[in-house]
């Protein structure tokens, strides 16, 4: 049975999926039973093989090797950093500057377990961004990962003071609401409840470049907005214009 992930790239070496926000990449380490990427797409492909990760609340592109050789060949192209990893964020406030690299080295948090920590004694890490639009409280980014540390993008712009707009380990909420951008505006619907726009971070894996295992072709896929950020967005341009 077909599975419901969007499948961008396969053939006999890899698939390329576009993974959804709340779907774990890999077997959970305290409950194996939780699905998972790899058990999704087991039934069409066989065995697969993990070469990088996204966090469970990061949507996007994922590539996955169908042999260990292959994985272990586009692992190495992830270390030797020949891999394009673009990412779109939505973030607090607007940066100062259109865009910029962050150089600044990543640790382990010394105090709270799977958290990171910007270190002096840390390993070196680079982003490189771009705005691509702002509003009044938030801004989308272009974010590039020049390095591959956990949770690198977010604890970087956590660090220049423009955390993602939703973040519940390195930013304010744990969801972005309409009411939020209408303020006063705002009218609850009959039953008085209202819905998050956005309830996962605002961390999407946009575009994926790299080549392939078998001869020089490189591949670029690009995997666009989840319907919960294109709707976001569209509320932002609405009631959350600049000026």
């Amino acid at each position: 049975m077909k599975p419901a992930l969007p499948i961008l790239f396969e053939d006999e070496y890899l698939v390329v999926v576009h993974k959804p926000a709340g779907l774990l990449s890999a077997p959970d380490r305290f409950d194996a039973g939780l699905p998972h990427l790899r058990s999704l797409l087991k039934g069409r492909y066989g065995p697969l093989y993990l070469v990088h990760r996204l966090d469970r609340d990061t949507s996007g592109l994922m590539v996955l090797a169908r042999s260990p050789e292959v994985q272990a060949g586009l692992s190495r192209q992830f270390e030797q950093r020949k891999v394009k990893k673009i990412y779109w964020a939505l973030v607090e406030g607007r940066p100062d500057e259109e865009g910029g690299e962050i150089d600044k080295p990543l640790a382990p948090h010394p105090g709270k377990a799977g958290r990171m920590v910007v270190s002096s004694k840390g390993k070196e890490a680079r982003s490189r961004y771009r705005l691509l639009e702002a509003f009044s409280t938030a801004s989308l980014l272009e974010v590039e990962l020049l390095t591959g540390r956990t949770h690198q993008i977010r604890v970087h712009l956590q660090a220049i003071g423009h955390p993602l707009l939703v973040d519940p380990v390195y930013g304010h909420r744990a969801a972005f609401w309409l009411s939020e951008l209408k303020g006063r505006r705002y009218r609850p619907n009959r039953q008085g409840e209202e819905r998050p726009l956005l309830a996962r971070q605002s961390l999407h894996a946009r575009q994926l470049g790299f080549r392939h295992p078998q001869g020089e072709r490189e591949l670029l896929l690009e995997a666009e907005l989840p319907k919960d950020m294109r709707a976001t967005l569209k509320q932002l341009r609405k009631w959350g214009p600049t000026g």
